[in-house]
């Protein structure tokens, strides 16, 4: 730390340190990803703006007409992005800008192989934010002030990507945050108008701000007094480039996929696209819209079942909060997306979400989308399903304890392996299984393990396979649990074949019941 108080060269968190240094080095092939990150922030800032300013109006100022700016210097090979929303304060900047406190990133980079084609498919699954713009630039500039704070309170914040950054007070007088990318020699096209404009229409064409550029104008050339031309000045003026309109208050038919995609993106900040979403608007005792995706791929603080998370929250299309996890259950937790009601009040706080009956309902209603969704997802792409499966089914599981009254409608989405199966992959239904049973047989029958081997193995499924009986096979941690929860499914109790007398009705004989004790006694001997 420097001597003079005001300026200082602090470090960066270790972990943040590891993640420069793989944006500097990355062969991520989307550069231009960067842009969407920054705008997105600049965007959100001003969301929260908006809904501070509804306690506080003497926020906003004279200046209320809020959006973001991207200017370009082609001679100077600079990119800036500013908004005039929340801004931060010299303590926030250090927050924001020198840690990363996403949960989970430990696991993103224990996760790196040293590979770096490899590593920078990571990149999009963790999603980095503010970081990506060390993917094109080796300097990045950031000044900012908070609106709480007098001008005299600015912010900036200056580093090359190394182990420290600078950061130092200055006096500002607009508030918010602009952030200056001196770009690499290599990417210095990311400063020319045409390429900027057009990935700003790609990414942030659904945002609810505008995000304005300079228009350009030729200068018009005036006849003098004696015929002589002379250039006329051209006026400063900026223009915006994207429709500044959400995305969810638009008709269904009016959007295309990438559109739908896109927004995910942005909602989301992930950087891979959603396999399927749900676009709703609901009018009557309730009046709000939902449009809800779920993920490709799972977040690396999946199993931190405290960890923030669900739909962002708004009110007649004002920004309200982050995360607002009272609308779906835990069991759901992968799912992203958005809900605005016109309902609730503009001073809703997560306390009142907790006692809203007007809630309870909207959260009923959205869980119900949202397995509704994956089911006709199961239905229309199998094989789409099984990827969806294989990277949230354990999470999935958890739903026949937590939610009961859509117990039936989980324990179809539910996936196993059976005997029949080839291999461990759980990609077996339930009503597959009863398809499947044999004439007279009345139950469903499981066998759990700590492995495929050892279930696959297990020397009570003897009298299943001379009568050719199907038997589930369990080796999920959870799957105990989950079948504690299982009684049964389309009127077929479930039976664990390791446990208790076994009951294989009029499929039953002599020799069958025979082999079975003989199992039985086995057991309670080494017991």
């Amino acid at each position: 730390m420097s001597v003079d108080a005001q300026k200082e060269t602090l470090g960066f968190q270790s972990e943040a340190k590891q993640l420069l240094h793989l944006m500097i080095h990355s062969l991520y092939s989307n550069k231009e990803i960067f842009l969407r990150g920054l705008v997105s922030n600049a965007s959100d800032a001003i969301d929260k703006l908006r809904f501070e300013s509804l306690s506080v109006a003497d926020l906003l100022g004279g200046d209320v007409n809020l959006g973001v700016r991207v200017d370009l210097d082609e001679d100077a090979g600079t990119i800036t992005i500013s908004d005039n929303g929340i801004g931060m304060t010299r303590d926030e900047a250090i927050a924001n800008l020198g840690t990363i406190a996403k949960s989970g990133t430990a696991q993103f980079l224990d996760a790196l192989t040293g590979d770096q084609q490899k590593d920078a498919q990571l990149i999009g699954q963790f999603g980095v934010g503010f970081y990506s713009s060390f993917i094109v630039a080796d300097k990045v500039v950031v000044e900012t002030r908070s609106a709480r704070s007098a001008e005299s309170e600015g912010v900036r914040w200056i580093s090359i990507g190394e182990a420290d950054f600078e950061i130092e007070t200055i006096e500002r007088a607009a508030r918010g945050t602009s952030v200056t990318l001196y770009l690499k020699a290599d990417e210095k096209d990311f400063a020319d108008s045409w390429r900027v404009k057009s990935v700003i229409k790609k990414y942030a064409d659904h945002i609810s701000v505008p995000v304005e550029m300079l228009k350009e104008e030729m200068p018009v050339a005036d006849a003098g007094e004696e015929g002589e031309e002379k250039e006329v000045e051209v006026q400063v003026e900026y223009e915006a480039v994207n429709s500044a309109q959400a995305l969810w208050t638009r008709s269904r038919s009016e959007i295309s996929d990438e559109e739908y995609q896109e927004f995910y993106k942005y909602v989301s900040h992930d950087f891979q696209d959603a396999l399927t979403w749900s676009h709703n608007k609901v009018e009557g005792k309730l009046d709000y819209t939902s449009l809800i995706y779920v993920p490709s791929k799972a977040p690396f603080d999946m199993w931190q079942r405290e960890a923030p998370r669900g739909l962002k929250l708004y009110v007649q299309r004002v920004f309200i909060m982050d995360e607002a996890e009272q609308f779906l259950p835990l069991y759901l937790r992968f799912i992203k997306g958005v809900v605005d009601s016109n309902d609730l009040s503009l001073n809703v706080s997560r306390e009142i979400l907790q006692k809203d009956p007007a809630i309870d309902s909207m959260r009923t209603a959205l869980t119900k989308r949202a397995l509704d969704s994956l089911e006709k997802l199961a239905k229309k792409d199998a094989a789409t399903y099984q990827s969806f499966w294989e990277e949230f089914g354990q999470v999935l599981k958890e739903g026949p304890a937590e939610d009961f009254a859509n117990k039936e409608k989980i324990s179809k989405l539910l996936r196993f392996t059976s005997t029949t199966s080839d291999s461990e992959v759980q990609n077996q239904s339930l009503t597959d299984y009863i398809s499947r049973m044999k004439e007279g047989q009345d139950k469903i029958y499981f066998v759990a393990a700590e492995n495929y081997h050892t279930a696959k193995n297990s020397p009570h499924l003897e009298v299943f396979r001379k009568k050719d009986i199907e038997v589930l096979v369990l080796t999920d941690r959870i799957d105990e649990w989950l079948m504690n929860q299982l009684v049964e499914f389309d009127g077929k109790q479930f039976q664990d074949v390791t446990k208790g007398s076994l009951d294989l009705g009029d499929l039953d004989d002599e020799e069958a019941k025979e082999e079975q004790s003989v199992l039985l006694m086995e057991d309670v001997l080494l017991q």
